[in-house]
Parts: structure tokens; sequence; C-alpha cells
């Protein structure tokens, strides 16, 4: 959006974070203009690695780096508890105050932290990967000094979103992005109890948790066992299916491929319709995109996709009496 390209201009994205104006400024920008339904806190899902004793940058032209990265059980051991009040997410939980202050209940406020899996393998590769052979060979070779790793990061995690709760979200997301690079198998004996505790931890608070990650069609049944009441699929699996895969009794996000924002309005709206369409009507379905945005979307599709999305829904209730 140019609102926000006009604010990046003088700061860069940590300088965001750290100025809860800001950041709260960056998160209304897309309700005020796009007529969205939720605000999500405008931050980073490796924030939390910071205090934990990580040295983390945004290179020009690389996206993350971590300069210290986890290699042995001696750093891993290394990473501090982290108390969110009282360190740099204090920031976080700031512009969380100041969103929910501004909208008065207008739209919902959704905070968000990384999963598990996505932050040990930044954590440990040092930044983005496509294979993700360091943190897996780690996650093999070494499965005391991994589950050492994932408890730290449950702990850690689950203070976080407990504390944006308090803060004001009324509605968190567990984004483990990375996390359908892994084999049903491995993603259930490595990672699904660590997320699981952080979740159990977590809902006691009383507000809706929704776990997330790409890749996942083949294991959208590992995924529900997080035990979350809604769930997100990306697009690579038709809608109904993945409902029918987590079981009707839970919320569904998804699941327009974010690429489709590229195409013509009609193809946009066919492609829309038909998501609805599998939705079929039913309570809990968030529309949502099947991943991130990408940088170069035309913002008049996305308003448009807002609209096709509010007014089909209107007329399919209507029609449906």
């Amino acid at each position: 959006m140019p609102e926000y390209r006009a604010i990046r201009a003088n700061h860069t994205l940590l300088e965001i974070c750290a100025q809860p104006e800001l950041a709260a400024e960056v998160t209304l920008q897309p309700v005020d203009a796009l007529g969205v339904d939720a605000a999500i806190i405008f931050a980073d899902i490796l924030l939390p690695l910071v205090p934990m004793g990580m040295q983390l940058e945004f290179a020009a032209g690389e996206g993350p780096v971590l300069h210290n990265p986890l290699r042995s059980r001696a750093d891993i051991d290394a990473l501090r508890p982290v108390v969110p009040e009282e360190s740099n997410l204090k920031t976080t939980l700031e512009a969380i105050s100041l969103v929910r202050r501004e909208l008065d209940n207008k739209v919902a406020v959704i905070g968000f932290a990384g999963g598990p899996f996505t932050l040990a393998s930044y954590a440990i590769e040092g930044g983005s990967s496509r294979e993700f052979r360091l943190a897996k060979t780690l996650m093999y070779t070494d499965p005391d000094a991994w589950f050492t790793l994932m408890d730290k990061i449950a702990e850690m995690t689950s203070a976080y979103l407990r504390a944006q709760i308090r803060a004001g979200a009324q509605c968190v997301q567990l984004f483990d992005s990375w996390a359908g690079s892994l084999s049903p198998d491995d993603y259930r004996r490595y990672v699904l109890p660590a997320t699981q505790r952080i979740v159990s931890n977590v809902l006691p608070e009383g507000v809706p948790m929704i776990v997330f990650g790409t890749g996942t069609a083949g294991m959208l049944d590992a995924v529900a066992e997080v035990g979350t009441p809604v769930v997100g699929a990306d697009w690579r699996i038709p809608l109904d299916v993945a409902w029918e895969t987590i079981g009707h009794d839970r919320a569904i996000q998804g699941n327009l491929d974010p690429v489709a924002l590229f195409a013509p309005l009609a193809e946009v709206e066919a492609q829309v319709h038909r998501i609805l369409d599998l939705a079929g009507g039913r309570p809990g379905h968030i529309f949502n995109l099947g991943h991130g945005i990408l940088q170069q979307t035309p913002v008049d599709t996305v308003r448009a996709v807002v609209e096709m999305v509010h007014e089909y829904s209107a007329e399919s209730k209507q029609a449906a009496g």
C-alpha cells in the first residue's frame, strides 16, 4: 500500500515494530482502506528470538538474518526465558492496546506468534531456507537438543500470546509457516507436542486460536490435532476437502491463492465464488488468502475481493432464507 511504503521510506521494519504508534498506524491502514473484518497487529514472528539472546537483522535483499544461529546443544541451553512485558516485545503489546482502543470493537484485533518449527528453523539455519537441512539434521541427530529447543520455544510463545491477549488481542494465530516441509510422521513426533502445549496454555485465556502452515494439504489431519478451534488451509487443497479433513466441528480459514489477485477481476470473482460455494454457507468459514499477500498485489483488487466476499456471502444467506 502507498501509505505503508511512505512509512517504510523513512523507517526499517524493526524500527516500525519498536514504535507502538507506528506499528498501530500500519496495522490500521488496511482496515481503513480495504474494509476488512479484522486487524492483525504489525509485527514479525522473529521478534521473540531477540530477548532469547539471538541477534536479528533484516538485511537488504536477504530478508531476516540471525547472526548467531543455533548450531549446538550449548547454543540452545544458552537461550534465555522471556518475560514479554519486560522485553522488546512490550512495544508490540502497546501497539495492540492502541489498535484495540482505536477500533473500539468495530472489527476484531488479531495477535500472532510464530510456530515452533518455523522459529526453530530460522534460529538454526540463521535465516530463510528451502531445504531446512540444518534444522532437520539437528532434529534427527540430536533429538534431546531439539526437544529442549521445542520446550523453550513453547514456553516463550505461550507467554507471548497470553500477554497479547491481556493487551487486547481478541484472537491469536500461530503461524507455523514451514511445518509443511515435514512429513506427517515427523510433524507428529518432533513438533506437535510443543504446539499442543502452547495451545493448552493459551486457550484458557478465552479467545479463539488459529493454527496455520503452508504446504500442509497432506497433513491437515495432523495439524488439526494441535487442538485450535480454527485451522488455516492454503490453496493447494479444495476448501471443502480441507474442512472435511479437519472436521466440521472446527472453523476453517482460507484459501485463495495469493497470485490469483493478479488475475483479471472476472477470474478473481470466479475463484472467490468457488471458495465460498465450497464453504457451503456453513458457519465458521473465515475467507482469507492461502498465505501472505505479495508485495506487488494491486490494492484495488484486494478491495474488490473484500467487497465480493461481503456481497456474495450476503446474497447466499438471503437465498438460503
